[in-house]
């Protein structure tokens, strides 16, 4: 995949030097499997700093682009904004213990995209914070508002309290200067 793929040749095996790249690419496999995705298909910028050191190359990528998600408590489909930062050595001579290595000119920044993406995706994401759900009797999305107040018949040990409450609302209405 060539879009994830930056030249290293002018910065290899020379300590110190460095390239900022900027670019923008419709991603051509989706990330992620679960209520939250980047589908493919979707808009992707990506910002990379290439640093050479003694080992290899350091790349250094923020991701800017949008998630399609599934609210995990109303169910209801939307989009949001998605970002992500991740950091990575590429080594010249990779070991057992380097994950990634510099192949011949280039290096390839898909692998470790890919992770801090599926990783960073939400695993239970929401439409909105205050999202009330689901009514779990009728299967209808709830309002933030109506899903606050109790639909559990009183305790008949405490009706005497509600009635308490009700009258000192009542009064309070009634001595209130501003209602009418």
């Amino acid at each position: 995949m060539r879009q994830y793929q930056e030249n290293v040749r002018e910065i290899m095996n020379r300590p110190g030097e460095m390239r900022e790249r900027e670019r923008t690419f419709a991603v051509p496999e989706g990330f992620g499997e679960a209520l939250a995705t980047i589908p493919a298909g979707e808009s992707l910028d990506l910002e990379v700093r290439l640093e050479s050191v003694h080992e290899g190359i350091l790349a250094s990528a923020r991701v800017f682009t949008t998630m399609h998600a599934e609210c995990g408590r109303c169910l209801e489909k939307f989009t949001a904004p998605f970002e992500v930062e991740f950091q990575e050595l590429f080594a010249y001579t990779p070991t057992e213990a380097d994950e990634y290595g510099v192949h011949g000119d280039h290096v390839d920044l898909e692998p470790p995209l890919r992770d801090a993406v599926v990783l960073a995706l939400p695993f239970q994401p929401v439409c909105r914070p205050d999202c009330a759900g689901l009514d779990p009797e009728s299967g209808e999305v709830r309002d933030a508002k109506v899903a606050a107040e109790p639909s559990a018949p009183l305790d008949p040990r405490w009706a005497a309290l509600a009635g308490l409450l009700a009258e000192n609302n009542d009064v309070d209405r009634h001595t209130d200067p501003g209602s009418k």
